[in-house]
Formats: structure tokens, sequence, C-alpha cells
């Protein structure tokens, strides 16, 4: 498939220059950390993905970083193998049939999310930082939401701002509001910022409601549709 030259053009890291060596250093040191700490979790978690239903247990997928360039990026899969033959491409919605009830749960608790530490420690993504999305979609919210584009000037995260107070993209105007975030979040970039969003993070995953974890926090809310 041939991407928008504006989307795939050659990258120049200086548009990260902000991010070094402060989020490198933060991100290589959390990451390895985090990487041995949940192994056990991981690796239970892929076997029971393997005993549940068919095909491998980490999924891949390419999405783009840094610049538009595209990278191979890792999750523990939750859907069933292969359902794209049937669906295409397209963002998953509540209640998406594709989902396995395991993959319920490891999406529910974000289980599915840990591979990408990897990814980390390969310098392709941060831990904080724009979600990384398919080169197909990018290509048409680019066109309709031109500022889109400015989530490739930093490197994309496992967690954002977006993340911890909107629920995943189903529609143009839910991408404009996370939009909004990310923009936030890059001219704000700073490591204040990350570990306020790596908290928030934290208090998601435990129940907190965004209002009063975004408040607790001192973070911008962007209510949801």
């Amino acid at each position: 498939m041939n991407w928008p030259p504006e989307i795939t053009g050659q990258s120049d890291d200086r548009r990260d220059a902000r991010s070094i060596p402060w989020k490198a250093a933060l991100d290589g040191a959390l990451a390895a950390a985090m990487l041995l700490l949940t192994a056990p979790l991981m690796l239970a978690a892929m076997m029971l993905v393997r005993l549940t239903s068919r095909g491998p247990a980490i999924y891949t997928q390419q999405r783009l970083g840094l610049g538009g360039r595209p990278f191979t990026i890792y999750k523990i899969r939750t859907m069933y193998h292969d359902c794209e033959s049937l669906t295409g491409v397209r963002w998953s919605t509540p209640g998406d049939p594709r989902v396995t009830l395991v993959g319920r749960v490891l999406r529910a608790t974000h289980v599915d999310e840990l591979p990408q530490l990897v990814n980390v420690l390969r310098s392709e993504m941060s831990l904080v930082g724009p979600r990384p999305e398919r080169p197909e979609i990018v290509a048409g919210i680019a066109r309709r939401l031109p500022a889109y584009q400015e989530r490739l000037r930093v490197r994309p995260g496992i967690t954002g701002l977006a993340q911890i107070q909107l629920p995943p993209d189903v529609d143009l105007e839910s991408v404009h509001r996370k939009l909004t975030c990310d923009l936030y979040y890059i001219e704000h970039l700073g490591p204040w910022l990350d570990l306020r969003i790596m908290i928030g993070t934290a208090l998601k995953i435990a129940g907190l409601p965004p209002g009063p974890r975004q408040r607790l926090l001192g973070l911008p809310l962007v209510e949801a549709p």
C-alpha cells in the first residue's frame, strides 16, 4: 500500500528534541523495570489466550510512529484470529463480537498492552504520548483533520492524556476530542506532565472516574461525547 508522502515522509528526530534526554532516560529505566515485573503476568495471559482461542498469543500490527515512520506494535491478542479477513480494517466498538471472552478481561485491565514495553525499549514508542494509529486509518483522518499529523511530532505512547479520560475511537468526533488532548500534551510536554499521566493511568485501572482523577492531578478535562 502506498501512503501519502506527508504521512510517511522521512522523520526529523529534532521534532522530538524536547523529550531528550529526560524522556528517553525515563522511558528506558521504567520500561525495563516494568517488563521484568510484569513478565509472569504477561506469560500467564499469553498461555490463557492460547488455551482458549485459535491463533498466536502475540498480535502484531503496523502503526505510525515519530515523523510518520511505520513500526510493528506488539499486543497480546484479544480478538479472534484473522477476524479482519471478514470485517476489514475498522475500529473496535463496545460489545465488538470479534473480541474473545478472555480478550475482554485483558482489555479491561490493559494487560494486553504490556508487550509494548518492548516497543519502548526499541525507541519506537514512549511510555506516555499520543496512541499510535494504523497507516490506513491515519490517511483517512488526516484528510479531514489536517492537525492530526501534529501527533507525529513526538513518539507515540502506551498511555496518554486522551486515553485516561476518553473512550476508544469510534468515529471522527471522538478522534477530534482525543486530538485536543494530544495537542495539549505535545505543547506542554515535560516530566511532570508525564508523571501525572502515568499516575492517572493507574487510577483509571483502579476505577477512579475521569472527573475526580483529572481534578486530583490538575489535568485538563475533555468530556466524552
